[in-house]
């Protein structure tokens, strides 16, 4: 069985009009609902899904420990994380358990996402440059190895996940944890595949863009970018590559990233004490 978990905060409107949308491609599944907005219940909202549990977090936990709540109570094999802003076309997800079945390795398959604008993403690259590790979207679609599992549109072998641990909640409230879990998962010698015939329609940031003003997300990307590297880096040559681009980038970045590393740098503690293991 899947489990799907919908992490959701606010935006009650859009969250209902894509589970009208999207619960006729979900049967057989679990629905889990993760409530990340402690003021508003969304208990009445939801009565009418007989189908669906609910969590309804007493304190904002972020992208991450919201999903992980969920995780707690699934019953499924498989994960299908799910944000409130993607909308299903079909029930393509489940030729991703097929690559399951022939590849015991496979930690995730990544689907394809259609933007506003209709451009296609979901298969992604991540790598060295300057001093960070960066990340990008990969120019070739076609179906194949991934840099990772987007969190908001996946699915996930639930006993790797656990495994693993989850997500990491360091990165509260949302960025770079979907990168970090998949990461981990190939320290763990496991594999990430996209697979472009599981298509479905993701207007990123159409959520975190209306609650979060744009210096506070990129503060927070920074923070979570340096967080990643910090618990990463490995080998002098890099460490060094890093600390003599890390000015330079704050400073081009301006206020936020200035802040993003000053948020980092109060977690160093508890980044440097992480395992690291070099993959990159």
């Amino acid at each position: 069985m899947i489990s799907v978990i919908i992490p959701t905060f606010r935006n009650q409107e859009l969250l209902m009009n894509n589970l009208h949308n999207n619960l006729p491609y979900l049967k057989d599944c679990e629905i889990i609902i993760v409530n990340d907005d402690p003021s508003k219940s969304l208990k009445e909202d939801l009565k009418q899904f007989k189908e669906i549990r609910i969590i309804e977090n007493k304190k904002n936990l972020g992208f991450g420990e919201s999903i992980n709540q969920g995780v707690k109570i699934a019953k499924g094999q498989f994960l299908m994380l799910l944000n409130n802003d993607v909308l299903l076309i079909n029930n393509n997800y489940q030729l991703a358990i097929n690559h399951f079945r022939n590849n015991p390795s496979l930690f995730a398959v990544s689907f394809a996402q259609k933007e506003k604008d209709g451009t296609l993403v979901g298969r992604n690259k991540i790598y060295w440059e300057k001093g960070f590790f960066q990340h990008k979207k990969n120019d070739d679609l076609k179906t194949g190895p991934s840099g990772w599992a987007e969190g908001g549109s996946c699915l996930i072998d639930k006993k790797k996940f656990l495994e693993l641990g989850g997500f990491d909640k360091i990165y509260a409230p949302f960025y770079w944890e979907d990168i970090d879990l998949s990461y981990r998962a190939r320290k763990r010698g496991y594999e990430i595949l996209f697979n472009r015939e599981i298509e479905v329609i993701h207007h990123h940031e159409s959520t975190i863009g209306k609650y979060f003003v744009s210096n506070k997300i990129k503060e927070t990307v920074f923070r979570n970018q340096l967080i990643f590297i910090w618990k990463n880096l490995t080998g002098i040559k890099k460490i060094i590559e890093h600390l003599y681009y890390l000015l330079p980038t704050i400073i081009k970045g301006g206020w936020p990233f200035f802040m993003g590393f000053i948020r980092a740098l109060f977690l160093l503690p508890n980044i440097i004490a992480t395992p690291r293991q070099k993959i990159l």
